[in-house]
């Protein structure tokens, strides 16, 4: 294929996420109260667990709720339109690999959003709960302060950090395909993940400290399975290098 082929292809499978994302807005925009009902669950529960706060989201701004709506609509098309996505990238590449590549970078497209619903699934039901808990801890009542202290949360505001807490753990947990495929490709030897092994426990904590909220729950939360699959990208790409180096 020419370079022109190649552009138009490029703008072909685009065209299809695109599209994919479009309907699969529209869909889930009709199912917008639920989503928020579910992403707004863990906070409900701890209010409901440690007591003295409002039991309430408020918004401030007239049109909140609806731009609240869509967010939560565009949020829940993105989750439902990665199987396309990743269609869609295998086929724009797949034509230019030989057989046995295509054999070798196959798993990694299926292992991708199984890593992605894994990181998501630890920061809802592990790390949030315990974070929520933490923070609602600085509540005050009349009793221990001049005025009471409570949460009036701004339903906005709860969307978006816990929206980007849920995207940011699972692209986090990409990490693992992402090593192994620098050295399936030759662009890193596993010696010097190993030598440079210290600098990427700094970086990793660094990366949890900006995409998590600062709390050191979320940032251990974060740190801890990143460095824990940092390991095992060290032993899986260790194979990838022997059965590379055979070959």
């Amino acid at each position: 294929m020419s370079l022109i082929e190649h552009v138009a292809e490029l703008r072909r499978r685009l065209l299809y996420c695109f599209v994919s994302l479009l309907v699969g807005f529209l869909v889930c925009y009709n199912f917008a109260g639920s989503i928020i009902n579910f992403l707004m669950a863990p906070l409900a529960d701890i209010m409901s667990q440690v007591g003295g706060s409002t039991n309430r989201m408020i918004y401030t701004d007239l049109t909140e709720g609806f731009f609240t709506h869509l967010k939560a609509g565009f949020f829940g098309a993105i989750i439902i339109s990665v199987p396309v996505f990743i269609y869609n990238l295998w086929a724009f590449v797949a034509p230019g690999l030989y057989k046995d590549e295509r054999k070798a970078f196959f798993p990694f497209l299926l292992a991708s959003p199984i890593l992605f619903m894994l990181g998501a699934s630890l920061v809802y039901f592990g790390i949030i709960p315990l974070a929520w808990k933490f923070l609602l801890g600085f509540q005050a009542s009349s009793a221990d302060m001049v005025m009471p202290v409570q949460l009036e949360a701004r339903v906005a505001d709860y969307l978006s950090l816990i929206i980007n807490l849920i995207i940011g753990f699972g692209v986090c947990f990409q990490m693992p395909l992402v090593i192994i495929l620098l050295v399936w490709a030759g662009l890193i030897s596993v010696a010097t993940l190993v030598k440079t092994r210290r600098y990427a426990v700094v970086t990793i904590f660094v990366i949890s400290a900006f995409a998590t909220p600062p709390d050191v729950i979320s940032q251990i939360g974060l740190a801890l399975p990143l460095l824990l699959l940092y390991e095992v990208s060290l032993f899986a790409s260790s194979m990838v290098e022997k059965r590379r180096e055979r070959q």
